[in-house]
């Protein structure tokens, strides 16, 4: 397994700050020259540590004001009824992440909708259809502190 050195690592927080960074610009914050800084960046590619190139967007200005944390209890648990429900989760787009978690609750849904009457008819017609889901708690954010992209290297 390829681990990166501290030069990788440079490039790794570079990227994540601004994926639009040129070979140049990182040439010269490594001093390396363009060459070995694609060679590096094509290496950490292959090998997982950069799995893809994203525009972050401004989810207000697309309309989608309301975060919401749900958490789901499920009925039963078994292999396959797990597995029907990721597939089931990862189909709403309106679900932007899904963790598997420990205590009270099996899942962590983190949605985001216009409004408020968006979530209901997220919950009663999408959610909703969902098989297998025992309860749901839904905590609504009423501001958000910190929003961050980046693994702390």
């Amino acid at each position: 397994m390829y681990i990166p050195d501290k030069t990788d690592l440079t490039l790794l927080k570079q990227l994540q700050k601004n994926a639009r960074i040129t070979i140049k610009e990182l040439a010269n914050i490594t001093n390396l020259s363009n060459t070995p800084v694609h060679e590096r960046i094509k290496k950490l590619e292959k090998n997982g540590y950069i799995t893809k190139h994203v525009a972050l967007l401004d989810r207000t200005l697309l309309g989608k004001k309301l975060i919401v944390f749900c958490n789901i209890k499920l009925k039963e648990h078994t292999m396959e009824i797990g597995n029907q429900f990721v597939k089931d989760i990862t189909a709403l787009k309106q679900v932007t992440e899904c963790y598997n978690i420990s205590g009270d609750y099996d899942f962590l849904l983190k949605v985001m909708v216009n409004d408020m009457e968006g979530y209901q008819n997220f919950v009663l017609n999408h959610l909703g259809n969902v098989k297998n889901i025992g309860s749901t708690q839904s905590t609504f954010v009423m501001g958000e502190i910190k929003n961050s992209t980046e693994i702390p290297i």
